[in-house]
This record gives structure tokens, C-alpha cells and sequence, in this order.
């Protein structure tokens, strides 16, 4: 992309509204929340459910706390008072824990409706929010339901806040699916009231102050082992005439057999003269349930909502992820493919003859001051024939001063009101005099051969545009490292794969050469998007000709050194880019080159410049949730391995572009702050595409970095001519124009001045200046 700005919005866009920036950081915030928030209720939900067995040894502790007469009282306990009740002689209440369950609890409530029997379920609530229907048909059949906490958690072990989380959200969930609440709580891992410890003491206090009657058991069967249904039938047959609570379960894996049991169980307890009652009955518990307020019912329900949507969302985001990471593993392959035939293709075939024609080099300049000297010394440095264009787009820091005061043979300087950067470049076009041009922003210093490299490829006369190998040149520090890895790796790697499947959608405006043809066949620089060189590139793709890719052409360009500078520069970049994509949406239904662009080139930003980087905080967000709720090991090891990939596709490009792996010890590092940023930068550019909003330019700070070369090379014993005859006339116009394919040279835009400097003056610095004397227009002013 190019970075050269600072550009005066058009009245024509006055119309387009401006949405605020921070509206765009709210919605952001408020997904991410949203997010994180989900996770949470599935991890609680989810992650923290305690699925330790029943038959788990417990750690003995001590039990001096209890109450004597709680140890020898009746199974159900107000905790409060410290009073217990027993059911009455020959009184048989069933409980059934730990569901609902969509398997087990149907088939033990059908057997009990055969046998006219009620009895008391006692739930969790998590799997209350899962299958609400359940609960209600426990409730409208005559069951009494009640609490087993929400994750099925030790409530002896927990902190009280966990206490009071778990068994309101559970009071909360059966509100929300039956209408009703209840008083009844069994612990998990309860048994019977000689098993208490002090710390379970303290938790059926707790409940007691909460209002909960504490069920514990008389008899249990033993279902949850799963040992036969003779066994769980005489487990379960009381002995003797005390009336008992019978501990049986309807979830917590296959319940076939407690079903088989139960249907023998309760003719056999009735012919025995046994009485089957609930919970409450037993005790004589007046109303055990009682309806539910509207808030409580009402916020039942939202919880269920949020549960069920929680569980939804994990599930699509989980397969999403899955995707992600195929498609990415995918494109790693199919990046380090292209990039080796991409070279062994570049050594088989080179280009064709040696292109030695003359060049116009165009260098659109916005207060430029501190890289402009350095820029065009640069390019007089070349090894190959050029004439220097600066059109200066209205600086207000003496740009155009410095270039006319270095008094440079085969330099003009064009001045004209400060138009716009596509303007700037349409300027420079009608004043260039050759059929060769190079683009190159103010800020960028070329290597001596780049020119001379970035114009080989137009030996093939099918290529209508270079891309050059742009190089950051303030590379110190993390944020110019990770910068440079960027380019060399994301960039560069990607270029060569656009080459070789000729779809390439950007020659960025550091480095870039055309044909004079075919931009006047696509009509120029277009102003309609802020990436002016994506969408030129993708305009000449669209118009046939092919777009490649010349890794030898370097040039040296400085990057944003502030977090600051950086996003606006890539929100800029990010954001002209979908406007590009949109503008050339047509190339996908197109064929030939055209159709590659729109099937290849915009297929591949859409997936991994658009998408790709809107998943990234769900990535983020869940490697933290794995970090909580399941195994660390597993996801630093898999972050580790994604982390190797990255490290060796670093290690091949910084190979293929000749550079010292050093910098890519802080690739670690760059996943936790740089790679953030850019895809908040993506996130943002989307949000203000669909806000309908526009961009305008910002000017990115220099600073001054780039060396400034002391001569050029020598110049080559013969010089190639250029095309003869004088430069076209270019009329002032006082604002960009759009042209017609196939038009005359592109007429420049706004008031323009020009300087040129004594051709017959000064030292000669290489071939270009060399040309440039001998064909010196006299129509050009001196001085």
C-alpha cells in the first residue's frame, strides 16, 4: 500500500457521513464482552460441572461441629435451627438425583405414572437449563423437584459465595422452566446425616439462613454403581417398619437397570403395605413448592436463554475455529508451494531481452521534507536511464523547495494546489516523457539497480505492472522488527504467490513500475478509494494485462514508529482496500484475467485479509478460556505449534529475500500486542465500510531515517535513446477528472509549475542524468 498522505478531502464527498470512531470501539467492545462473557457462563456451566463419582474416596476431616442431635435426627435438617424431621413408619419417598436426563428421567417418570407413585427429583440445575421440558413434566406430573446444586459441586468444599452462586442460580433455572420454586436442597456427594462433616455442617447452615431444607438419605441404593438389578432391588427394599428416603438417580450414565429395578420395586414395596409420598409429604411439609415470582420466573428464563444461546455459540464458534485453523494451515502450505516453484520459475524463465529503454520515475511528495532529498538522490543513483518527476501536491513544509535548491540534473518539480495523491501521480503521468513509468513514494530510497530490475519484466509485453520488493528501513526497535517481518514475510510470501496464480491485487506505491499504455487504457490514478494503488492495480488486471512480481527491485521505505502512526496508516491501507474489493466486485463473474483477479486475488483478501482477522479475538479469547477451564498443557502446546509453523514460513522468506533471520526471535512477541492491533485495525476498517462513513487522508510522520546516497554508480559506456519529441502540454485543471480508455496523455490536475535544473550543470550522477541532458526539452523553464 502506499503510505504518501496528507490530502484535502473533495466537496464531493462532503455528503458521505462521518460516523465517530469510538462508536466503532463500542460495538467492538461490546461483542467482545458479549464473548467473553458467553465463555464464562460455558465454562462455569460446563467446565467447573464436578463429574467426580459418587463412590470417590473422601478425605475424612473432622465432624466435631455437628450437632449431636442433627447426627441421631431425621434425614431432612433446617439448618438454622438445627431441627430434623423423619419420615413416618412404613413411609417410602424415592428421590432421584442428579438429573434431568433426556434418557433416564422419561422412563422412570413413565414407571412411576404406571404405578400411581409420586416422588421427589432432586436436580442440577445446568441440566434444568439444558432440558427445561423435563423439569416442567416432573412438576406437572405431581413430582416434587428440588435443588442438587447448580455444577453438581461439593458444597462442603466451596467457598460460601460459590454456596449461595450455586444454589440461586439453580433456584433461578427451575423458576424459569416450571414457574414454581422449592425449599428442598440435597448436597452432592451427601449421604446420611452420620456422614456430616463440619464443613458440610456448615454448608447446610448456610442453606438453612437461605432458606433451604436439607434432604439427606436413609437408604441407598447403590444404582449409581450400576451392580445388577437383583442388587439394586434389595438395596432399595427397606428393612424393617421406620419409613426411609431411598437414594436412587435418573442421570449420571446408562440408568437401565435402576428402570428394570423400579419396575419390581414398587409392586413389591405396595403389596408390603408400603406408602409411597414425596419429600415434603413425609415430613408433613405443608407446601414444599410455591409459584414463582414474576422477576424470578422472568429472570429463570433469561438464564435458560443465555445457557442454551451460550451453548449454541461455543458449538459454532468451535466448528469456526476449526475451519480457521485448517484454511490457515492450508494457506501456510500453499504460501511456501508458490514461493518455491515462484523461484525456480524466476531461474528457468527470466523475462526476456534486457529492457533498456528509458524511465520516468514519479515521486508525489505531501511535506516531505524529511525523506525527499534522499528519495531523489536515490534515484539518480540508478543504473539505468531516468528522468526525475516530483510533483509537489501543495506541501506546506518547502518539499518542492528542497528538491529545486539541490539544483539536480534530470530533476523537475512540478507545483500544483494540494489535490490529492491520485491527482498528484495523473500530474506526473502527463508530464512523463517516456512509455516506462515508476511510481515511488516521497519517503522511499531506491537501491542502485531497482529501477533497472523493475522494468525486466516488461519484456513480456502481456505485463502491464511491477511490483518491486519494498523494505522497511527503520527496522530498530520491537515495532519496526515486527514491521520489517511483515513485509518480508506476510508481503513478500504473498506476492509471489499473487505472481505465480496472476491475481496480483496491489503494486504498493513504494515501489511500482506501468506501462504508459495501460494506464491510460484504464484512465489513470483513480480517486474513488483511499488505496488508489490496489485499486489501479486491480483496474489493469481487470483490463487484461498481467501484474507481477520482481523481488530483485529493492527499495527502502520508512514504516510508522509509533503504535499510533501505525494503526492510522493500516486503517487507511485496510479500509481502501475494501473499497477496492467492493469497486472491482464485478472481476468475479468475469473471465480470463479479469476472472483470475476476482476468483483468485479478491477470494483470498476476502478470506484472509477480511475474515480470517475478524476471528482473531474469538482466538484470543478463547486461548485464555482454555488457559481457565481446560487443560493448559494442551493449549500452550498448541499455541506452541502454531507459533513453529510461524517461525519456519519467517525463516524461508527471510531466506528467499536475503535477509538475516535475526529479527524473528521477537515473532513471540508479536503475537501478544502487533498482531492485536492489526486485527482491531480490520475489525474497525469493517465496522466503518458498513457504517457507510469515509476515511480521508492522515499524513504519516517522517522522520527522517532514510541515508542519503553520496554519488552514483558510473554510468554504462553507451546510453539507450529515449522516445523523441517534447513532453505533452498539460492543462491546468481545478480538480481531478476520470478519462476514457485509450485517451491522450492523462491532463494533470490543479495549477502547475515547473523547475528544471541546469541539464548542462553539475556532475552527472549515472545514465539517467546522462539521458536526460542530451534530450532536455527546451520548452521546460530553467531556474
Amino acid at each position: 500500500m502506499s503510505k504518501n498522505s496528507g490530502r484535502r478531502a473533495r466537496g464531493r464527498h462532503s455528503s458521505v457521513r462521518n460516523v465517530p470512531v469510538r462508536t466503532h470501539w463500542l460495538l467492538l467492545t461490546t461483542l467482545v464482552l458479549t464473548l467473553a462473557a458467553t465463555l464464562l457462563v460455558q465454562g462455569y456451566t460446563q467446565h467447573l460441572f464436578d463429574q467426580t463419582p459418587d463412590a470417590a474416596p473422601r478425605e475424612r476431616r473432622s465432624a466435631a461441629a455437628v450437632p449431636a442431635q442433627v447426627v441421631s435426627g431425621g434425614p431432612v435438617i433446617e439448618g438454622a435451627s438445627g431441627r430434623t424431621s423423619r419420615p413416618a413408619d412404613r413411609t417410602v419417598s424415592l428421590t432421584f438425583d442428579d438429573g434431568p436426563d433426556p434418557v433416564g428421567t422419561p422412563k422412570i417418570l413413565d414407571v412411576l405414572r404406571r404405578n400411581h407413585v409420586h416422588a421427589t427429583f432432586i436436580t442440577v440445575g445446568t441440566r434444568v437449563a439444558q432440558h427445561p421440558e423435563l423439569a416442567r413434566r416432573i412438576v406437572a406430573e405431581g413430582h416434587q423437584i428440588g435443588l442438587h446444586s447448580f455444577t453438581h459441586t461439593d458444597l462442603g468444599s466451596a467457598s460460601p459465595w460459590r454456596r449461595s452462586l450455586e444454589l440461586r442460580q439453580t433456584q433461578l433455572v427451575i423458576a424459569g422452566a416450571t414457574g414454581v420454586t422449592t425449599p428442598l436442597l440435597r448436597p452432592p456427594y451427601s449421604s446420611s446425616n452420620r456422614a456430616l462433616t463440619d464443613a458440610d455442617w456448615d454448608a447446610v447452615v448456610q442453606a438453612g439462613h437461605e432458606g433451604y431444607l436439607t434432604v439427606l438419605t436413609t437408604q441407598d441404593s447403590e444404582d449409581w454403581q450400576r451392580p445388577g438389578v437383583d442388587r439394586i432391588l434389595a438395596d432399595a427394599t427397606p428393612q424393617g417398619p421406620a419409613g426411609q428416603i431411598v437414594l436412587l438417580h435418573d442421570a449420571g450414565g446408562d440408568r437401565a437397570q435402576t428402570v428394570a429395578a423400579l419396575e419390581r420395586l414398587l409392586p413389591r414395596l405396595k403389596a408390603d403395605g408400603r406408602r409411597f409420598t414425596t419429600v415434603g409429604e413425609a415430613v408433613a411439609l405443608s407446601r414444599a413448592e410455591r409459584p414463582a415470582t414474576t422477576a424470578n420466573a422472568w429472570q429463570g428464563s433469561a438464564l435458560i436463554a443465555a445457557l442454551r444461546t451460550s451453548d449454541w455459540a461455543v458449538g459454532v464458534l468451535s466448528w469456526l475455529l476449526y475451519a480457521a485453523g485448517a484454511v490457515s494451515a492450508l494457506r501456510a502450505l500453499a504460501v511456501f508451494v508458490a514461493a518455491r516453484r515462484h523461484v525456480r520459475k524466476r531461474r528457468r524463465r527470466p523475462w526476456g531481452p534486457p529492457v533498456t529503454e528509458p524511465v520516468s520515475v514519479i515521486v508525489p511528495a505531501y511535506n516531505e521534507s524529511a525523506g525527499i532529498e534522499a528519495a531523489v538522490r536515490s534515484l539518480l543513483a540508478s543504473d539505468h536511464p531516468v528522468e526525475v518527476i516530483v510533483v509537489d501536491d501543495g506541501s506546506t513544509d518547502g518539499t518542492a523547495d528542497i528538491v529545486e535548491a539541490l539544483r539536480l540534473p534530470g530533476v523537475r518539480v512540478l507545483r500544483q494546489q494540494n489535490a490529492g495523491k491520485p491527482a498528484a501521480l495523473n500530474t506526473g503521468i502527463a508530464a512523463a516523457s517516456c512509455d516506462l513509468l515508476v511510481m515511488v513514494d516521497g519517503d522511499t530510497v531506491f537501491e542502485p539497480d531497482a529501477v533497472r530490475m523493475i522494468v525486466q519484466p516488461f519484456a513480456d509485453p502481456r505485463v502491464g505492472a511491477v511490483s518491486g520488493n519494498a523494505k522497511v528501513v527503520n527496522r530498530g526497535g520491537l515495532l519496526g522488527r515486527w514491521q520489517h517481518i511483515e513485509y518480508v514475510v506476510g508481503f513478500n510470501l504473498d506476492r509471489r504467490l499473487f505472481d505465480l496464480a496472476e491475481c496480483m491485487p496491489t503494486v504498493p506505491g513504494a515501489v511500482g513500475a506501468f506501462r504508459r499504455e495501460a494506464l491510460l487504457r484504464v484512465g489513470g490514478v483513480s480517486d474513488i478509494t483511499l488505496a488508489e494503488d490496489t485499486d489501479l492495480t486491480m483496474a489493469l488486471c481487470r483490463d487484461g494485462w498481467r501484474v507481477v512480481y520482481e523481488e530483485r527491485a529493492k527499495a527502502w521505505t520508512e514504516a510508522p514508529a509509533s503504535l499510533g502512526a501505525l494503526c492510522k496508516q493500516r486503517y487507511r491501507w485496510c479500509y481502501g482496500t475494501l473499497q477496492a474489493m467492493w469497486k472491482h466486485r464485478g472481476a468475479l463473474v468475469q473471465r480470463g484475467q479479469a476472472g483470475k483477479l476476482g476468483r483468485r486475488g479478491l477470494m483470498y483478501l476476502l478470506m484472509f485479509q477480511v475474515l480470517l482477522p475478524l476471528l482473531a479475538p474469538v482466538v484470543d479469547v478463547f486461548a485464555v478460556y482454555g488457559l481457565v477451564f481446560l487443560d493448559p498443557v494442551r493449549i500452550l502446546g498448541l499455541w506452541g505449534a502454531f507459533l513453529l509453523l510461524q517461525v519456519l514460513m519467517g525463516l524461508y522468506a527471510f531466506l528467499l529475500d536475503g535477509e538475516r533471520p535475526g529479527p524473528l526471535w521477537s515473532l513471540p512477541l508479536q503475537q501478544f500486542v502487533y498482531r492485536q492491533l492489526m486485527y482491531l485495525v480490520v475489525i474497525q476498517s469493517v465496522f466503518t465500510a458498513i457504517a457507510g462513513s469515509r476515511l480521508r487522508w492522515q499524513r504519516m510522520e517522517r522522520y527522517g531515517s532514510l541515508p542519503v546516497p553520496a554519488a552514483g554508480p558510473a554510468a554504462p559506456a553507451e546510453s539507450p535513446q529515449p522516445r523523441p519529441g517534447p513532453v505533452p502540454e498539460s492543462p491546468p485543471l481545478p480538480e481531478p477528472v476520470q478519462y476514457v480508455p485509450g485517451a491522450a496523455p492523462i491532463p494533470s490536475s490543479g495549477y502547475v509549475y515547473e523547475a528544471g535544473y541546469g541539464y548542462g550543470q553539475g556532475q552527472s550522477h549515472g545514465q539517467g542524468n546522462q539521458w536526460a541532458e542530451a534530450n532536455r526539452n527546451p520548452a521546460w523553464p530553467q531556474g
